[in-house]
């Protein structure tokens, strides 16, 4: 009987170890999650421009939001994983942006996304202004110009954020030349005159730059536009005729009048000018020469007050001999005609006078240098 007994009491020793193991609470499986922003919490200088998320490893996120200080949720994006969350919208200088929502790990525990961070205050916002908007069609030589508020120290930098991408292949580069109003300015031109019909894209992702002292990019440039007609002018001094081609057909052949070839002050230049502006009435002004009249469809060829326009006053020298102040000067039906052809970027061709176009003339002498010449204007030139 005490055998018996002994058996059975080794038998419900044995039974309950059995039970005891069944009903363990298993082990946690994988690991916590752990959760890095970007940038971190608590920054109080971070780039509205660099990137902005909040990654997660070991788990997977789940509603995640960044709240502006008035409570707007931050566009962004959560990546199919769920691993990852980044924002698809640029964020504002001098705000404070939080986070909320949660990451669940692999062992089940769910983590807070939280806390906040403060994006940089720039001492001063640095513009760059885009000569060619969106839409625009402009002539064969026009070249796109980015004119900078400030002095650019660094122009490598940002030129190497700058882009341009053409329909069909153009060989062009950036050249920097010298500062303007204060600020610096870059030019991408072409090699030859762009192809009529192409299409151009510019890009300059230049907000949050930092331009150094404080200084940061106020906002990207961008801009597509497109290539016009090929109209080319050729205004030959010598001959008193200036010439109107489009897409290689001669449409025009106006008698004209240039500037006075005894005063250095008043030839006009010769060399390749760029129409920028028309008025269908520019009233001009010279004290040194007397004069102060509104003249009637003007368009401006250089920034050293080269203008096509009509004029009653020379018409009996038009065609036959160069009186002018410099200006190509046509009858007003002549000059009315030009002025409705003409496109921001056409080329003006001035050939046969004694003085060159150049830089102390404004703006717009990108073609008076050969491309070796321009191409060593680029801050990456070798």
């Amino acid at each position: 009987m005490r055998r018996i007994l002994l058996i059975l009491a080794v038998v419900l020793i044995a039974s309950a170890g059995a039970v005891t193991a069944a009903i363990a609470v298993p082990a946690a499986f994988g690991p916590a999650a752990e959760v890095t922003y970007r940038p971190g919490i608590g920054v109080s200088d971070a780039n509205p421009a660099d990137p902005v998320g909040v990654t997660v490893t070991g788990g997977a996120l789940e509603a995640v939001r960044l709240l502006t200080p008035e409570g707007r949720e931050v566009q962004g994006e959560l990546t199919g994983d769920r691993s990852a969350w980044a924002t698809t919208e640029p964020l504002g200088y001098g705000r404070t942006y939080t986070w909320s929502g949660s990451a669940t790990g692999s062992d089940g525990r769910v983590i807070p996304v939280e806390g906040s961070f403060t994006t940089l205050t720039p001492q001063e916002r640095m513009r760059g202004i885009l000569n060619i908007g969106p839409g625009a069609a402009v002539g064969i030589a026009a070249p796109i110009q980015i004119q900078f508020t400030g002095h650019v120290a660094d122009r490598a930098a940002v030129e190497r954020k700058l882009s341009v991408t053409t329909s069909v292949p153009v060989e062009g580069a950036w050249g920097w030349l010298p500062d303007e109003n204060g600020g610096s300015r870059v030019h991408w031109r072409p090699r030859e005159y762009w192809p009529s019909a192409t299409t151009v894209t510019v890009q300059a992702p230049l907000y949050g730059h930092d331009y150094g002292d404080g200084r940061y990019g106020a906002a990207d440039l961008n801009s597509t536009f497109t290539i016009g007609r090929a109209q080319v002018v050729t205004a030959d001094v010598a001959t008193h005729r200036m010439v109107v081609t489009v897409d290689g057909e001669q449409v025009a052949d106006y008698p004209a009048s240039y500037g006075l070839e005894s005063d250095p002050n008043r030839v006009t230049r010769s060399g390749i000018h760029v129409v920028t502006e028309k008025f269908t009435e520019k009233r001009m002004v010279s004290e040194r020469y007397g004069y102060d009249a509104v003249q009637k469809w003007a368009v401006r060829i250089s920034n050293n007050g080269e203008f096509v326009h009509a004029s009653t006053d020379t018409l009996g020298a038009q065609g036959k001999e160069n009186v002018t102040h410099g200006c190509i000067n046509l009858a007003p039906g002549d000059a009315e005609a030009y002025y409705a052809s003409a496109l921001y970027g056409d080329p003006v061709e001035v050939t046969g006078s004694s003085v060159q176009l150049a830089e102390r003339d404004g703006d717009l002498w990108d073609w008076t240098l050969s491309w070796e010449q321009w191409k060593r204007l680029s801050s990456l030139s070798e």
